[in-house]
């Protein structure tokens, strides 16, 4: 009787492993994203504070190097927790997308700046809403970021509605 229970538990360890497994790597990813992501804004918030011309502009810029700053300090915790390595900076079509935004200024940077800014976080928000539906130190982080992510969707909207010009 004790060796079934044993070859039972051991085959109740082998079928949920994989499913453990497969949520690890998915919130490995997430948090890999998510710290690669805070470094781009905090990058995108600075170029901001440069190269854009509303104070409104200059101001979201500071809010974001703030925010994203302070939240890469807990993601990168998250990171330790799940033990990802985390990167050293934005990934390459971010890079790419800040200096295409450093190569404008004033009212065009705005224009640019609120619209990318949009879509970036509607696209965050997205992934953090699916990622703190789990149970892990991702999914504490994401639970914990998103009232700030949406704040900042909130902002950028109104930005982007404030630089469109009327028809």
């Amino acid at each position: 009787m004790s060796t079934f229970i044993i070859i039972l538990a051991a085959l109740t360890t082998l079928v949920a492993a994989p499913a453990a497994w497969a949520q690890d790597k998915a919130s490995q990813k997430f948090l890999t994203e998510a710290i690669e992501g805070n470094y781009a804004e905090v990058e995108m918030g600075r170029l901001a504070q440069q190269n854009g011309q509303s104070p409104e502009v200059k101001s979201f810029g500071q809010m974001l190097v703030t925010d994203h700053s302070s939240a890469n300090d807990k993601a990168l915790e998250a990171a330790k927790t799940l033990q990802v390595t985390p990167p050293a900076g934005p990934n390459a079509k971010q890079k790419a997308d800040t200096s295409k935004m450093a190569k404008l200024n004033g009212a065009a940077f705005d224009k640019a700046f609120a619209q990318h800014m949009v879509m970036d976080h509607k696209k965050d928000i997205a992934a953090y809403d699916k990622q703190a539906k789990k149970n892990d130190a991702a999914a504490q982080y994401a639970s914990g970021t998103l009232p700030t992510l949406r704040k900042h969707l909130e902002t950028a909207t109104s930005l982007e509605k404030a630089k469109t010009p009327p028809r």
